[in-house]
């Protein structure tokens, strides 16, 4: 047996002789230290303590490859899974080596018995394997953008650099390749100060995807929580390295790293997937169960499982693998996947909860970005603005309404004009979950993301086009909201091509004005097209990776140009909502005069024109002019008056480049075009 050790910290730490392990695993009678020497494994039993099982091994150090096998109960019918013919990860490793090979032995149970008896053969030889790191020191803090000029520029890791010719062959697609100077030049010509990565915890493709020849490129398939992603690496064994040399030369110009993660569920999946890590370790105290038969897991991810954070491990494993990735690696927030399904108390979704409660109070991530994707599939899962401050949340309602709007639905103008004004009907007072009021930045504003039609295919294709991805075209939402401007897909009809244009300039221009925080999908400002995949989560291929050299130079100008407004302008970045008794917003008709009533359904164009007259706050008070023309036929505004001096056209989506120019007292707006006026 070893040295006992300590049972904190949790994973494995190099100490002065030795490296120290510990790994929770509540209703274990026996623990082992699996160490690896090629093929050769020694086993070595393990201290328990309330749970925790530790000891140090001596004359260990980085490098060290290893794993556990639990000894206990094997009771599916009680929600638990011992089985030590299982190689178990390390829930902490911060190296993760070694490929998972879809073999019947990575399973606990018998495979195809039709009964839920544990299977005997050894799954060492089919699972990746956790890995020593020496400790790594603290990065320190990045930009901390303040919200009001936070512009968030979604990306993947591997897709953005895939095929960029200025990055070094040897580098595209990886951590690096993000970190070269090309790439950090056209975000911050753009005006980007945040940068979303999609998941890069390391993660695992399913059964099926393998199968089929393909591969889980999104990565929202999770199989360690802190562990970067090695295929993202020029080398496993630098993958750690690498990202930190990312984030520190982002940091050094500007721009933060947010990173999407994915703390609803793993890799494991339902009760009949694989035992790689948490199944084995605790089955009962890390997923949920079905409490009226915990052989089976709750599933209100889609993806077979569902953590439990009410368990105070569970809880302390995403705690600490959050706190990590922002003192280690140095990143500056997270968008949480799925989010209501980490605040779940029983099933009810409680945004004052344990989760939050713990990330409130911590002193490290109170004071990082925290963003919510809110809504899961469980009961009452779309929290949309039920999350406290200084929470941020992804704002669907914001997406659809502008698609909907420049795509010519009728009625949208009230919905737009919230829109508009920060969505004050969502975030604009205290809930039943929340106890204070939450301003317009609160709302990341977004027409497209990595999820569903990018921007150019929204314009171009109605129906959607996933053969490819092997399930008969059956997954991917069939609700976008798109229109093709004449004919579905490719065409060489110019009126078509030129409507495209001026609706992708409409519908970025809409989310980059509106009060809240913009959010660009990567690729989007470029014309980034899918084919019309709106569900390209397994196509890690031309697909789904930005085509740098077919990029469209106009649109780019134009991105620059508009996100240049916002910066340039507060009366786009409030702070706070408008009050309904102030004079800060007016909306207008073409004809000059206030909306009212009947204007706001029915008004001039078919309730299709209207105009958005705003100022910043007190510290400066600047004023703008949104118009908005979403009918096919040109609209003449009558402006009004800017005392002491006059408008000046800043952006228009019906111009080409975009040229700032004096505008007259009546201004013509073409068919599906948005201008925006400054006064000066």
């Amino acid at each position: 047996m070893l040295a006992p050790g300590r049972p904190h910290p949790l994973g494995a730490t190099v100490v002065a002789g030795g490296v120290q392990f510990a790994v929770f695993a509540g209703h274990a009678e026996r623990v082992e230290l699996c160490i690896f020497d090629g093929d050769r494994e020694t086993r070595h039993a393990l201290h328990g303590t309330r749970g925790t099982w530790h000891g140090v091994l001596p004359g260990a150090g980085p490098g060290t490859v290893y794993g556990f096998r639990v000894h206990g109960p094997w009771d599916p019918d009680g929600g638990l899974r011992h089985n030590p013919a299982k190689l178990l990860l390390d829930p902490y490793a911060r190296r993760v080596d070694g490929e998972l090979t879809w073999d019947p032995a990575v399973h606990g149970h018998a495979v195809g018995k039709g009964t839920l008896r544990a299977d005997p053969r050894d799954s060492a030889p089919f699972v990746p394997k956790a890995v020593v790191m020496a400790p790594a020191e603290p990065m320190p803090a990045g930009p901390r953008v303040p919200w009001r000029d936070t512009v968030v520029y979604e990306a993947h890791v591997k897709g953005m650099t895939a095929l960029h010719p200025a990055v070094p062959e040897h580098l595209r697609g990886t951590y690096g390749g993000l970190a070269q100077p090309a790439v950090i030049e056209h975000l911050q010509a753009l005006g980007v100060t945040t940068l979303e990565l999609l998941p890069v915890h390391v993660a695992v493709s399913e059964e099926r995807l393998v199968r089929q020849g393909l591969v889980n490129y999104w990565g929202y398939g999770t199989l360690g929580f802190f562990a970067p992603d090695p295929r993202f690496a020029t080398s496993p064994a630098t993958a750690r390295d690498e990202f930190r040399e990312m984030v520190a030369a982002l940091h050094a110009a500007g721009i933060e790293v947010v990173l999407d993660v994915v703390y609803n569920h793993t890799i494991e999946g339902p009760a009949q997937g694989p035992t790689l890590s948490l199944r084995g370790l605790d089955n009962r105290a890390y997923y949920r169960l079905d409490p009226r038969a915990p052989a089976r897991t709750v599933d209100w991810t889609g993806c077979g499982n569902t953590l439990d954070l009410r368990h105070g491990a569970t809880l302390r494993l995403v705690l600490d693998s959050l706190r990590y990735w922002v003192e280690v690696m140095g990143v500056d927030g997270f968008r949480f996947d799925l989010a209501p399904a980490l605040l779940r108390q029983n099933e009810a979704v409680a945004p004052l909860g344990r989760f939050v409660a713990a990330v409130a109070q911590d002193p490290v991530l109170s004071q990082v970005k925290l963003i919510a994707e809110p809504w899961d599939l469980g009961p009452d899962g779309y929290a949309l603005g039920r999350f406290p401050a200084p929470w941020a949340e992804w704002n669907d309602k914001f997406r659809d309404t502008a698609r909907r709007f420049w795509r010519g639905d009728p009625g949208l103008i009230p919905d737009l004009a919230s829109r508009l004004a920060g969505s004050a009907d969502v975030f604009g007072g205290a809930t039943p979950d929340a106890s204070q009021a939450r301003g317009p930045l609160a709302s990341i504003n977004y027409v497209a993301c990595h999820d569903g039609f990018t921007l150019a295919d929204l314009t171009a294709w109605t129906v959607k086009r996933n053969a490819a991805n092997g399930e008969a075209n059956r997954d991917g939402t069939d609700n976008n909201h798109a229109h093709h401007w004449g004919v579905e897909g490719p065409t060489d009809d110019l009126r078509i091509l030129t409507l495209r244009a001026r609706a992708r300039r409409n519908l970025l221009a809409t989310a980059i004005l509106a009060q809240g925080v913009p959010m660009l999908g990567h690729g989007d400002e470029l014309g980034r097209s899918q084919g019309g995949n709106n569900n390209a989560y397994c196509q890690d291929n031309a697909v789904s990776w930005v085509d740098w050299a077919a990029a469209d130079a106009g649109l780019i100008a134009f991105v620059r140009a508009a996100l240049a407004v916002r910066a340039g302008n507060p009366a786009f970045r409030r702070t706070r909502h408008f009050s309904p008794h102030g004079d800060a917003v007016s909306w207008l008709r073409p004809d000059g005069g206030s909306m009212e009533g009947a204007d706001w359904d029915r008004g001039p164009a078919g309730g299709r024109a209207f105009a958005m007259v705003l100022c910043g706050e007190e510290d400066d008070a600047r004023t703008a002019c949104l118009l908005l023309n979403g009918s096919a036929a040109p609209v003449t505004f009558v402006l009004p008056r800017v005392e002491g001096g006059h408008w000046r056209r800043a952006l228009d989506t019906a111009a080409g480049e975009p040229r700032p120019e004096s505008a007259p007292h009546e201004q013509v707006l073409a068919p599906w075009s948005l201008q925006v006026l400054e006064a000066g």
